[in-house]
């Protein structure tokens, strides 16, 4: 099929993958999918908008983004680096839904592997896609590029997305930690504070994320504040950032990132010396006001489980690294059952 007779059919291949059956057939069509593809390569085409739709609903299903992917493979064209092209030199609304096949290609672990190899080969670095991120999200203005938030999360899916996000030296996770209070959009602000959470499993880099260098602390405290006014003892000991917070301070509404806040915390709490520095930061007192306050079932819960080890005594912890402790099989499974009741409840 040529690509000018196909050009007078994208709206019909929309309306076809807009529904499961004609999607599935499309998806075990490689050489379609190619010649659809690579109108993104046409500059020329007055349609990309289309083209975009398509590859939204094609990369939803999980054998669809396999499909795309493996066009590299099978007729080196490489999909994520046609779409990076439209992130970088596009305009707004083509950028951010280009954004939404970039995460849905890398929703699958297996797959996220597939998508960082892809960026390697074609040179697009994450130091530079973050600073396009942050260029068109400006903090306090319109949301932009807000689904590439999620496309980050989705990468520290891996230890390996992971460690290119904690470089130390391109600062890609300082460039997007303000995200954490990013109110213009939802979805930008959860998939930020998800790639948080997922990067606070690196425990060989807690000390240097709660560090000048990152002062990660505040940033995953802010959200969860309120404008409650502590006596100055209290006020004086906490992050510069958390002092004298305005009377009309709102916490984060969505009780699924306020549950990611706290643990990122909870994993930062591993070590003895971070958790000596979290205390002392008097983290405590935010969670205080935040546990009288908040009503979700599971934020609750994981809220008491972080209170319950700052408020214990290093010799009652006993044990320097709390990820080396082993919790009984019988436990385990009671904390499961317990979980997934509460998951339940709140669904």
């Amino acid at each position: 099929m040529s690509t000018k007779k196909l050009m007078f059919g994208l709206e019909d291949i929309v309306a076809v993958t807009s529904h499961k059956e004609g999607l599935e057939a499309l998806i075990k069509q490689p050489n379609l999918l190619f010649v659809i593809a690579k109108l993104l390569k046409d500059k020329q085409n007055k349609k990309h908008n289309l083209v975009i739709l398509i590859l939204i609903n094609v990369s939803a299903e999980e054998k669809g983004a396999e499909a795309l992917l493996n066009l590299r493979e099978s007729s080196g064209l490489c999909i994520c680096k046609e779409l990076f092209d439209f992130i970088l030199n596009s305009e707004e609304g083509l950028s951010n839904n280009c954004c939404k096949v970039l995460t849905n290609l890398s929703h699958y672990e297996y797959l996220t592997e597939r998508v960082i190899d892809a960026l390697e080969l074609s040179n697009i670095s994450l130091d530079k896609t973050a600073a396009v991120f942050t260029n068109k999200n400006s903090v306090g203005g319109s949301a932009g590029l807000d689904y590439l938030g999620l496309f980050f999360s989705n990468l520290s899916q891996t230890p390996r997305g992971r460690k290119l996000i904690l470089d130390e030296e391109k600062c890609i996770l300082q460039r997007l930690l303000p995200y954490t209070e990013y109110t213009e959009s939802l979805v930008c602000r959860k998939g930020i504070v998800g790639m948080i959470r997922n990067c606070c499993f690196e425990t060989d880099f807690h000390k240097w994320l709660l560090s000048e260098n990152v002062d990660i602390l505040p940033r995953l405290l802010l959200p969860l504040a309120d404008g409650t006014e502590f006596d100055e003892e209290d006020n004086d000991k906490l992050p510069i950032d958390l002092q004298y917070l305005a009377e009309d301070k709102q916490r984060d509404e969505d009780p699924e990132i306020r549950c990611m806040l706290l643990e990122s915390l909870t994993l930062l709490c591993s070590k003895r010396e971070n958790r000596e520095y979290i205390r002392d930061k008097n983290t405590y007192v935010i969670l205080r006001e935040l546990h009288k306050w908040e009503q979700n079932k599971k934020a609750l819960v994981v809220c008491e489980n972080l209170v319950n080890i700052l408020i214990r005594t290093e010799d009652e912890i006993g044990e320097d690294d709390l990820q080396q402790l082993e919790v009984p099989e019988d436990l385990q499974e009671k904390f499961n059952k317990f979980d997934l009741e509460i998951l339940e409840e709140n669904d």
